[in-house]
């Protein structure tokens, strides 16, 4: 059996492979498309080979097509195989080979592919939650763009017909009042695209397994509870319940408010101790100093017997 690692770019595809004692065979390049890879199959005919490829965009292409022509294809997970084999110079031929090395000792940290349908499920609910991003982001820019001219708004919806007749009426000049018309126009064109996204996604998750049980939770809506379903796909594939609640599917599909000041909390927190290893404050170089030297110090009698006084004492009699 040949070990083969396939480093993936936008012009080509290097091939590295290695037999069965871990000499180096050959390296070669092909095509990335369907006609390069039926070639460099067809050069090894008849000899079972094993491929590994980094997860990357281009990675599944290059997957499912050598599956379907007779290979075994690894999907690695990128960190991972550079937390492996950290290399200090980088190249599409070392990289191709370091593959093919943990492909042929058994090292490989592939990671789980999920079959067509719910890679079919997965792209309905990101596009869907696409539109949406954008779609909040118009909305914010004709708020800012109020704000810029000291309109308030009176109304609770601005995109409604009350909020649509105030618009029309408020003295923007040119050109913010042609960008918020415009910007009205595409908010328009993807409401209907989101509703039309919408009615799909129904209509697929009507006899979904998971979605039933998720819209029981509190705090997940239909569509929340269809994207955190397509993200997570078989749930068998985890072997602890701490793994699934741990998969980025989660954090993705979490889109409450409460979350988001909860994950911003955990951020800032993480950012004031020390490298969030500990609960301590992060060190200056002013507080090291100043400790240092105070250390240095030599002690007083009358301080070293004095009663100690707290932080907050200490700063108001400052």
């Amino acid at each position: 059996m040949l070990h083969a690692g396939l480093d993936l770019s936008r012009r080509r595809l290097d091939v590295c492979l290695v037999g069965e004692a871990g000499e180096l065979v050959e390296h070669t390049a092909a095509a990335p498309d369907a006609d390069g890879l039926r070639h460099l199959t067809e050069r090894l005919r008849g000899v079972r080979v094993r491929a590994v490829i980094e997860s990357m965009t281009g990675a599944r292409f290059v997957h499912d097509t050598l599956e379907e022509l007779g290979w075994e294809v690894l999907v690695a997970d990128a960190q991972k195989v550079k937390g492996l084999a950290p290399l200090a110079c980088k190249t599409d031929k070392i990289d191709a080979r370091v593959l093919a090395e943990l492909s042929w000792r058994d090292l490989v940290p592939a990671i789980w592919l999920p079959d067509p349908s719910i890679r079919r499920e997965r792209e309905l609910a990101r596009y869907r939650l696409h539109l949406v991003r954008h779609r909040t982001t118009l909305k914010n820019r004709i708020h800012a763009t109020l704000m810029t001219f000291g309109h308030p708004c009176p109304v609770s919806d601005l995109f409604g017909l009350a909020g649509r007749e105030l618009l029309d009426r408020l003295a923007i000049p040119d050109p913010w009042r042609r960008n918020v018309d415009a910007s009205l126009e595409l908010i328009d064109d993807l409401e209907l695209q989101i509703a039309q996204l919408t009615v799909e996604l129904r209509r697929e998750g009507t006899d979904h397994r998971y979605i039933r049980l998720l819209v029981t939770a509190p705090g997940f809506g239909w569509i929340n509870a269809y994207t955190v379903a397509s993200e997570i796909g078989d749930i068998e594939r985890f072997a602890y319940r701490r793994s699934c609640a741990a998969t980025p599917a989660s954090a993705r599909a979490s889109t409450s408010p409460a979350a988001a000041i909860a994950a911003g909390r955990s951020q800032s927190k993480a950012r004031a101790t020390c490298a969030g290893r500990c609960s301590k404050r992060r060190c200056t170089p002013a507080t090291t100093r100043s400790t240092a030297s105070a250390t240095n110090a030599p002690r007083n009698d009358s301080a070293a017997n004095a009663a100690p006084r707290s932080r907050r004492s200490t700063s108001v009699a400052s």
